[in-house]
């Protein structure tokens, strides 16, 4: 059964309005989307895989699986340091609304990538 009334990742927590003190949750949002998306395909093959936040290492798990999903995947790895590049204080400057909106549209690419690959009767349940 579909969830009613919830927006799909990675769009519910990382829509970008421009406002700077948000462009890091957006990418961190990001990334995290990207490799739920990449752990969805490996759960749903019954792969395991470790408790990591390395698209590199989760992508080629998938990539095992489905190595037509290697362009986006390759393309999704500089995601994995907003798991923590702007999650903690320090003297990083915040991402630019340019590197958000990339990072969104790379997430988004990944998530739609890996539902295309799984059997059309699985769309409906996400």
């Amino acid at each position: 059964m579909a969830r009613q009334g919830r927006e799909r990742p990675p769009s519910r927590g990382a829509r970008i309005d421009g406002a700077a003190s948000l462009l890091s949750d957006s990418t961190f949002h990001c990334q995290q989307a990207a490799e739920k998306a990449m752990k969805g395909f490996l759960a749903w093959h019954n792969v395991p895989f470790r408790r990591v936040h390395s698209l590199e290492e989760i992508g080629e798990q998938c990539l095992q699986i489905e190595p037509e999903l290697r362009q986006i995947l390759d393309r999704a790895v500089p995601l994995t340091e907003y798991a923590w590049k702007f999650r903690y204080p320090g003297e990083l400057a915040e991402p630019t609304a340019t590197e958000a909106q990339n990072a969104l549209a790379t997430a988004h690419a990944v998530y739609q990538a890996v539902l295309d690959s799984l059997p059309r009767d699985v769309h409906a349940l996400i």
